[in-house]
């Protein structure tokens, strides 16, 4: 592949909207909720503990209601997530992550359509992926959120 005017272009412009997302609101609040949390010390020790748990909590799922641990370890993983959920400095982290995620999956719906109509976009946002789901052929009778 040779590389064009048009290529230079095309890259010069990536690496210009990529400076733009990075100097962001968006990112520059992620990084802020990110530093308050992981440079936390009793908080990153929570998250920790919480990953361990979840290694448990997968162990039990293999065997279910089988498994010694089964019901200490279920109620454990759901007190321990409540606990984090309700963590203001981790819920400003989430909502962080999740604004810079819509910028993401904006910016990924604008250059799609640009392109092409008929461009899947990968996204977590219902809005931005039914346009571009399945149109119906999924199988699952709509329960992708496509339109069969």
């Amino acid at each position: 592949m040779l590389m064009t005017y048009e290529w230079v272009n095309i890259i010069d412009f990536s690496e210009e909207l990529s400076d733009m997302v990075l100097q962001s609101e968006h990112v520059e609040r992620y990084i802020k909720a990110y530093e308050a949390v992981y440079h936390n010390a009793e908080l990153s020790q929570r998250i920790r503990d919480f990953a361990k748990l979840k290694e448990r909590y997968e162990e039990v799922q293999r065997f279910g209601k089988y498994h010694p641990d089964y019901k200490l370890v279920m109620k454990q993983i759901r007190v321990d997530k409540r606990a984090l959920d309700l963590n203001e400095t981790i819920a400003a982290l989430r909502i962080a992550e999740n604004e810079l995620q819509d910028l993401l999956d904006q910016i990924s719906f604008i250059i799609g359509r640009s392109v092409s109509e008929a461009v899947k976009i990968p996204s977590s946002n219902p809005f931005f992926s039914s346009d571009s789901s399945c149109g119906g052929s999924c199988g699952t009778g709509g329960g992708c959120s496509c339109s069969a």
